[in-house]
């Protein structure tokens, strides 16, 4: 049976601490780039793990792009449903690096694609769940995913658009970051989800109240706990709207 690498990341980013960020620039002609950065913190992960911290000895520092995926397992790609192909392809322009460092205790994933239009955009947590699917042969329908990210800009009102597409995996998965949760609370640990965009025009509003818009007003930044992400993603939704 597949395992569901979607959700065992999910616990992973609970079991471990990190800190995530979502950066987005966007060119005035509307085109820009995306990149999600999954850091690691290293004074936390030491009070999680204790003395096995020092054990560590895999070392892995590897970049591939996506469309790599879909030629080197083209056979796999060419037996996919339309629909599914659609959703692949909609990937080609995504990178990833992956740097696991024992000896420099530096343990980060980045996911990054540049992009002409904002709708283009791929759900870019994803990734590495989807390689994975083609390497593998793993139908797509078979995942257990239970929200998607979406991106849309018209030139002054931008949003990012998030749409549960499985309750009841949603209810399942809120039901285990909660015990997660309190596993986790007597530590003192980093666990962070920020949203860092950046525009061409100014800022006028923001639809959530605890952003903060810099003093030039042509960038935001939001800061959300990563559990609370995860248990309810919908409020990561977000609409900016531009003079």
């Amino acid at each position: 049976m597949k395992t569901n690498f979607f959700i065992l990341l999910l616990i992973l980013l609970l079991t471990v601490s990190c800190q995530v960020t979502e950066t987005l620039h966007i060119n005035p002609d509307g085109s820009g780039k995306i990149e999600m950065v999954s850091l690691r913190d290293e004074q936390s992960y030491m009070q999680l793990v204790g003395d096995n911290y020092s054990t560590e000895e895999k070392y892995v520092d590897t970049t591939y792009a996506f469309k790599d995926y879909m030629s080197q397992y083209v056979e796999n790609f060419e037996k996919l449903p339309i629909a599914e192909k659609e959703v692949y392809n909609k990937y080609k322009d995504v990178n990833v690096h992956i740097k696991k460092s024992p000896f420099e205790k530096e343990f980060k994933t980045t996911i990054w694609q540049n992009f002409k239009k904002v709708d283009a955009i791929a759900d870019l947590q994803k990734t590495e769940n989807y390689a994975d699917n083609l390497k593998h042969n793993y139908a797509l329908s078979a995942e257990e995913h239970y929200y998607l990210i979406q991106y849309k800009f018209d030139g002054t009102i931008f949003k990012r658009i998030v749409t549960i597409t499985d309750p009841i995996e949603l209810k399942k998965q809120q039901d285990l970051i909660s015990e997660r949760k309190s596993q986790l609370a007597k530590f003192n640990i980093v666990q962070s989800f920020t949203l860092d965009y950046h525009f061409s025009k100014k800022i006028k509003s923001v639809s959530i109240p605890n952003a903060k818009i810099s003093e030039d007003k042509k960038s935001v930044k939001i800061v959300f706990k990563l559990a609370d992400v995860l248990q309810d993603p919908i409020n990561t939704a977000v609409e900016v709207v531009l003079e």
